[in-house]
């Protein structure tokens, strides 16, 4: 049984749609600024249409690339930033690999033991079999013993991830984090954690996606163009 196509009762052709999204979740463009683009080939498009695009088709381009992915290696690098959403705060919690590899986000209000316990456990449960050996996070205290705890529950008799807390050592999400924030310029704030989850997750799939964290991709922009075309290709 084929899946039902995403692009089914929308008016403009799967290419224009896909370049757009593409457009906006890999370069710091505003919706406007797509919408330019767009005009710039003589296509007419409205930011609402862009926007409902991306909150649609972001999540999708992540669910279609999840079995193209490497496989992360085994020593993490665990942090937290801070966007806004709602005109509020909230918690970017992010993982990735030694190799700079996304492993996964969560978005909370608050930046405690709950959020941080719930945003690994998290983690871990999508890494499945690939579970950390190390992971790498700064000296706040939570960490170690949520750490402890997973540990627990894996084996009780057997510390199967080791924990380092020396923050010079977590350089490298952090330096992500930066290169995130880059492609997100003054996007930064969301009207709605629904818009940001969906943009969040768009934008972490093509930052992956241009990483080369995916197997058969070919090199450069029209690899990744290619990319997507391939895994949207049966969807009319």
């Amino acid at each position: 049984m084929s899946r039902k196509s995403p692009f089914k009762h929308h008016r403009f052709p799967r290419d224009i749609i896909l370049g757009a999204v593409r457009w906006y979740l890999r370069y710091p463009l505003s919706y406007q600024d797509v919408v330019d683009l767009l005009a710039e080939r003589g296509i007419s498009v409205d930011r609402s249409t862009v926007y409902r695009w991306v909150i649609k088709f972001g999540p999708e381009i992540t669910k279609r690339t999840e079995k193209h992915l490497r496989r992360a290696s085994v020593d993490w690098h665990v942090d937290e930033t801070y966007i806004r959403v709602g005109g509020k705060w909230r918690y970017l919690w992010r993982a990735v690999d030694a190799n700079g590899q996304m492993i996964d986000f969560r978005l909370t209000a608050r930046r405690d033991a709950k959020a941080a316990r719930a945003f690994l456990n998290k983690a871990i449960e999508r890494a499945r079999l690939h579970r950390p050996v190390t992971i790498v996070t700064d000296k706040a205290q939570a960490y170690r013993r949520i750490i402890r705890e997973i540990n627990h529950r894996y084996d009780p008799h057997f510390d199967s991830i080791r924990h380092i807390d020396r923050k010079w050592r977590n350089n490298r999400i952090e330096s992500d984090h930066a290169a995130m924030k880059r492609i997100l310029g003054y996007r930064q704030s969301f009207r709605s954690l629904r818009s940001a989850k969906a943009t969040l997750n768009g934008i972490e799939t093509i930052r992956t996606i241009k990483q080369g964290h995916i197997h058969h991709k070919q090199a450069g922009v029209l690899g990744e163009i290619a990319f997507i075309d391939a895994i949207f290709r049966n969807a009319a």
